[in-house]
C-alpha cells in the first residue's frame, strides 16, 4: 500500500549546546511522530534527501532512522523506503494525545458521534447520500466559470449581497419572519453564530436562561463566555416562563427552540409566545431563536418563526443549511434587529470576516434556481416515511420498553425508557450491541427525571433502521435482565 510522502518542511527545534547532533536529530523526529505531526504512514524521504534538507550530514541521518526504527517509531523496507510505523504501541502515544481524548470523553457528546460511518441512530444526521450532488456541481461549475473579481476578493461584511436577499425572501415565504437583506449576516453556521452572540452580548456574570433540557452547544458557548447559566425546565409547551422568572427576572438573555424543541421535540404555542416576548420586553433581554431543523414539519402548516411575531427588536434568528443540505458546507446565518447589525459587525470583524464568497454565490445559485425548495419537499416526504419505520419498528420490538412519541418535525425523536434504566445505562447498552443513541442525560444542566435516549432517522434506510431496532431491543432487554439480578 503506497504510502504518503512528507512535502512539507517538518519545523526543529533548535539544538540545545550540549546535545550531539545525532541526539537532537533522534529526539526532534521522535516527538514529531508522538505529537503526530509525522503521522502514522509518512514516507520519509530518502537519507540523502533528508540530510540535505537539514544540512545534516547523511551519516547523522542515517544513525537517527536507524535509532528510530529499531525502537519502533519508524518502519523501513529496501526499495520501498522509511516510513512512520503505523502499529505504534500504545504508550507511544504520549500524554498530550491521552489527554485529549479525556477531554472529549468527558465531553457532553460522546467521541463515537462524531465520527463516521454514521450508525442507527445517530442523532443531527441527513441523508447525505439522497443529496443531488449533480446539480450542485453543474450549479457550482457554472458558477465557478464566471466568478468576477469581486467576488474572489469578498465584499459586504455581512456576506453575499443575493445571498442574504434570497435567504431573507426565503425566510419571509417559508418560516414568517419579518426581515430585510441588510439584517441578515452570513455565518460559518449556529455554532459559530452561538459563539458570537455570547460574547457580543453578554459580559461575564450576567444571567442567561437555557432550555433543561436543552442544546450543549449553546451551553458551551454562553459558559465560554462567562455567562451565569440559569436552568429552566420545559414541560410540554417548551420553556416554562414562570419558573425562568422565579428563578432570574432580570437575565440578559435567554436561548430557546420553540418551532422544535431540542431534545424533546415539543413546539411552543402562541401563548407562550407572546409571553415570553412580553418578558423579553420588560426585561429588556433578548430572544436567541434557534430554527435549527423546522424546515423538516411533517404534519400541518410550517410553524411561523418568533422573530416573525417581535415587534420589540427582542428576537435573534439563528438558522442554517448544514444539516438541510450537507454538514460540510458550513454555512449559516444570523438575522439581528436593526439597533444591532453595525455593533455585531465591528465586534466580528476582529474575529474573522464571512466564509467563501465562492460556496456563498453557489448556495444562492442553487437555492434562486429552485434546487433547494425541491431538495427540502422531497427529503422531508422521505424523512416522514423514515420516521413512520422507526415509530412502527419501536412499537413491534420495543412495547414497554421505549416510548416514541407522537413528533412533527426534525431529523431525530426522543425515546423515552420504561424499564427502569437510566439514559447512560442505556447509551452504554446500546452501544456495546453496535446501535448508537445519546442518552438525554447529556443534554441536562438539572434535571434528573426523564431518563431517555435521543434517536436519530433521517440519515438510514428502512433496512438500516429495522437492524437497529431489533439490536437496540436486545441491548435494552439484555442490560435490563442484569439489573434485575443485581448485576
Amino acid at each position: 500500500m503506497p504510502k504518503d510522502a512528507s512535502s512539507f518542511d517538518l519545523a526543529l527545534n533548535e539544538r540545545p549546546r550540549q546535545a550531539t547532533l545525532t541526539h537532537w536529530l533522534y529526539e526532534e523526529l521522535r516527538r514529531a511522530i508522538l505529537d503526530r505531526r509525522l503521522r502514522p504512514g509518512t514516507r520519509l524521504p530518502a537519507t540523502r534527501d533528508f540530510a540535505h534538507q537539514y544540512n545534516v550530514s547523511r551519516g547523522t541521518a542515517v544513525t537517527a532512522f536507524e535509532q528510530l526504527q529499531a525502537e519502533g517509531y519508524l518502519a523501513g523496507r529496501v526499495g520501498a523506503g522509511t516510513w512512520v510505523n503505523e502499529r505504534l504501541p500504545e504508550h507511544l502515544l504520549g500524554t498530550k494525545m491521552a489527554q485529549v481524548q479525556v477531554r472529549k470523553l468527558t465531553g457532553p457528546v460522546p467521541v463515537w458521534a462524531l465520527s463516521r460511518p454514521a450508525r442507527p441512530f445517530r442523532p443531527y444526521e441527513p441523508a447525505i447520500s439522497e443529496f443531488p450532488i449533480e446539480i450542485w456541481a453543474r450549479v457550482a461549475g457554472r458558477r465557478l466559470r464566471r466568478a468576477s473579481a469581486s467576488l474572489l476578493a469578498g465584499g459586504d461584511l455581512r456576506g453575499y449581497g443575493p445571498l442574504r436577499e434570497a435567504i431573507a425572501g426565503y425566510l419571509g415565504s417559508s418560516r414568517g419572519a419579518n426581515c430585510s437583506p441588510d439584517q441578515i449576516v452570513i455565518l460559518s453556521g449556529v455554532q459559530p453564530g452561538l459563539d458570537l452572540l455570547a460574547r457580543f452580548l453578554v459580559k461575564p456574570g450576567e444571567a442567561v436562561w437555557m432550555e433543561d433540557p436543552g442544546y450543549f452547544g449553546a451551553m458551551a458557548a454562553f459558559r465560554n463566555a462567562g455567562a451565569r447559566i440559569i436552568p429552566v425546565p420545559v414541560d410540554e409547551h417548551g420553556l416554562v416562563i414562570s419558573k425562568g422568572k422565579h428563578l432570574c427576572s432580570q437575565a440578559k438573555a435567554a436561548y430557546l427552540t420553540p418551532a422544535h424543541q431540542f431534545p424533546l421535540g415539543m413546539t411552543m404555542p402562541l401563548v407562550r409566545r407572546l409571553a415570553i416576548l412580553a418578558w423579553a420586553r420588560e426585561a429588556g433581554a433578548f430572544l436567541i431563536e434557534d430554527d435549527y431543523d423546522s424546515e423538516y414539519r411533517f404534519e400541518g402548516l410550517p410553524v411561523p418563526a418568533l422573530q416573525g411575531l417581535d415587534q420589540s427588536g427582542s428576537v435573534i434568528l439563528l438558522g442554517s443549511f448544514n444539516k438541510v443540505l450537507f454538514p460540510s458546507l458550513r454555512l449559516g446565518y444570523v438575522v439581528l434587529p436593526p439597533s444591532l447589525v453595525d455593533a455585531f459587525l465591528a465586534f466580528r470583524l476582529g474575529i474573522d470576516m464571512h466564509p467563501s464568497g465562492l460556496d456563498q454565490a453557489i448556495l444562492c445559485d442553487f437555492i434562486v434556481e429552485g434546487h433547494f425548495g425541491r431538495h427540502i419537499r422531497r427529503m422531508r416526504e422521505l424523512y416522514a416515511k423514515r420516521l413512520v419505520v422507526l415509530q412502527h419498528g419501536v412499537r413491534r420490538y420495543l412495547a414497554g420498553v421505549l416510548d416514541v412519541p407522537p413528533i412533527q418535525a426534525g431529523l431525530n425523536t426522543v425515546g423515552f425508557l420504561r424499564n427502569g434504566m437510566t439514559s447512560r445505562q442505556a447509551e452504554a447498552a446500546a452501544l456495546a450491541h453496535g446501535v448508537e443513541a445519546i442518552a438525554l442525560s447529556r443534554f441536562a444542566l438539572k434535571r434528573t427525571d426523564v431518563q431517555a435516549l435521543l434517536l436519530g432517522f433521517a440519515a438510514f434506510d428502512e433496512r438500516e433502521i429495522h437492524r437497529g431496532i431489533v439490536n437496540l431491543a436486545a441491548a435494552l432487554e439484555h442490560r435490563a435482565g442484569q439489573l434485575a439480578e443485581g448485576l
